[in-house]
């Protein structure tokens, strides 16, 4: 009889081991666009067995644009993923989006125009007269009139096309437009086409003309938050130690994505993840920490989206989209 009872104490013991064992935490995370080297970091981070230690399991997918991010984690598609910053705030001024920014990415715009480099502009006013092609359905050309205007120009002075994104290298190189309107991510794409017409590229960051605030971000559902709290802290934590891993080699970063997107050539993956280390890693990240959203910059970052939706400062308080409750600093 005593046999009999240590045994079934021993099978209880046992299949609660083997349960617990079998509790591991998952993650459906949604970037923001295609696979590309600017989105390597979660790749790295799954890579490298970041996630399998802690005992998560992670799903990538990926979404199209910062809106779909942010609607799809708000409808339970997802549970975390990263997105502009941007298009939460806008969500959040017209409804209620239970949808929080847990993180800082980029701490500048990526927003930039490329330029030939023999081309004689080196401002922005020098693109008076000109023509630029943009993506048609690119999110900065709702910034750019605004751009223009906080640097006393008229939209109407620059020609703007839109065209489809794969156009707008061979157009570049080719000189049926005079530039581009790009994200600072795509420079090596587009320096390689240049490249093989014989020409350099002259970037010019919208930061360096007035366009403050934060861009890329990581986002989490508050279903997620308060339901699991600590889990989001453990894939912050894992998320920031394979960007680090990321910016001290941006090689594995591209190995890493590539091992999980075949179709992506490595090396490109880590000169465009390379292209976005200074919106990372800069004089904003090492005075406010890495991470971090500093009430200052994130009120500059509102004004810019309530200008471009023609909406009034007050219509939302951008300290409601944040939270650093979950990272150290």
């Amino acid at each position: 009889m005593m046999n009999r009872c240590k045994r079934y104490f021993l099978a209880v013991f046992l299949a609660g081991v083997a349960g617990g064992a079998q509790a591991t935490d998952q993650i459906r995370w949604l970037n923001d666009w295609l696979p590309a080297g600017d989105k390597a970091i979660i790749y790295l981070a799954v890579d490298k067995g970041l996630f399998a230690a802690e005992d998560i399991k992670v799903e990538i997918m990926s979404g199209r644009g910062s809106s779909d991010v942010v609607t799809k984690l708000a409808t339970g598609a997802a549970d975390m993923g990263t997105g502009g910053l941007s298009a939460l705030l806008q969500a959040k001024a017209g409804a209620t989006v239970p949808v929080t920014a847990v993180l800082s990415v980029y701490t500048k715009q990526p927003d930039a125009v490329f330029v030939s480099a023999d081309s004689g502009i080196g401002s922005l006013n020098d693109l008076k007269g000109k023509n630029l092609a943009t993506a048609t359905f690119s999110a900065s050309n709702v910034t750019w009139p605004l751009v223009l205007k906080a640097n006393g120009m008229s939209p109407d002075d620059v020609r703007v096309t839109k065209v489809d994104p794969g156009a707008m290298g061979p157009m570049m190189s080719t000189g049926r437009v005079d530039g581009t309107i790009n994200w600072i991510t795509k420079l090596p794409a587009f320096n390689a086409l240049m490249e093989q017409a014989g020409k350099q590229i002259r970037v010019l960051p919208w930061s360096d003309y007035g366009f403050d605030g934060y861009g890329l971000s990581v986002f989490a559902s508050d279903r997620l938050i308060k339901e699991k709290p600590e889990l989001v802290r453990k894939v912050l934590a894992i998320y920031r130690q394979a960007q680090q891993m990321a910016i001290e080699d941006p090689k594995q970063a591209g190995s890493a994505l590539k091992a999980k997107v075949a179709e992506v050539d490595a090396n490109v993956a880590a000169e465009e993840f390379s292209a976005s280390i200074p919106l990372i890693q800069n004089e904003i990240s090492e005075r406010d920490g890495a991470g971090v959203f500093n009430p200052a910059l994130l009120a500059i970052t509102w004004k810019w989206v309530a200008k471009a939706q023609g909406l009034t400062e007050d219509t939302l308080n951008p300290a409601d989209a944040v939270s650093g409750d979950f990272i150290s600093k």
